[in-house]
């Protein structure tokens, strides 16, 4: 960065495992994220904190402007799926899903954001990824349309 250049850039990433299937199980979570967190932390971002759910991640950066949100979440995804893939925790390949959700918040609402992040488990009892995604991008004033949501496995018809 250039002398004289002065930012404050919070920024919490969304994204989902392919078909938002269940495969980041609790034992393996820790690790990921951890993970996660190194990747952010190479590309010179703050990484806040890093947690989840066993279908989706929360990234909650302090950005860095040299390189973009879009670059970051590519980074993110390509290199912790290789991660995840050489341990071998399960059959198959693990993929993340295309897409991400990406939120900016002012520093007031870090401590709240953050808080949110860590009770991911606990808010998950209650709250399905889909509703907790809609809500956000709801009360973020994102307009979206349903077609391009996230593939959500447990609303694919299997009859069909």
């Amino acid at each position: 960065m250039k002398p004289g250049t002065f930012t404050q850039l919070h920024v919490q990433l969304v994204f989902a495992v392919k078909y938002r299937e269940s495969l980041l199980r609790q034992e393996q979570r820790k690790e990921v994220f951890s993970y996660i967190s190194g990747i952010v932390t190479n590309l010179k971002h703050k990484s806040l904190i890093v947690n989840g759910y066993s279908d989706h991640v929360h990234v909650f950066l302090g950005m860095n402007p040299s390189i973009s949100v879009s670059d970051t979440v590519s980074a993110i995804k390509k290199s912790s799926t290789f991660f995840i893939n050489n341990q071998s925790w399960f059959p198959g390949t693990f993929r993340w899903q295309d897409g991400y959700g990406g939120f900016t918040y002012s520093k007031s609402q870090v401590k709240d954001v953050y808080n949110y992040i860590l009770n991911q488990e606990n808010h998950h009892r209650s709250i399905k990824f889909r509703q907790e995604y809609i809500d956000t991008l709801s009360q973020e004033g994102i307009e979206f349309r349903e077609l391009f949501l996230p593939e959500f496995f447990d609303d694919i018809d299997i009859n069909n």
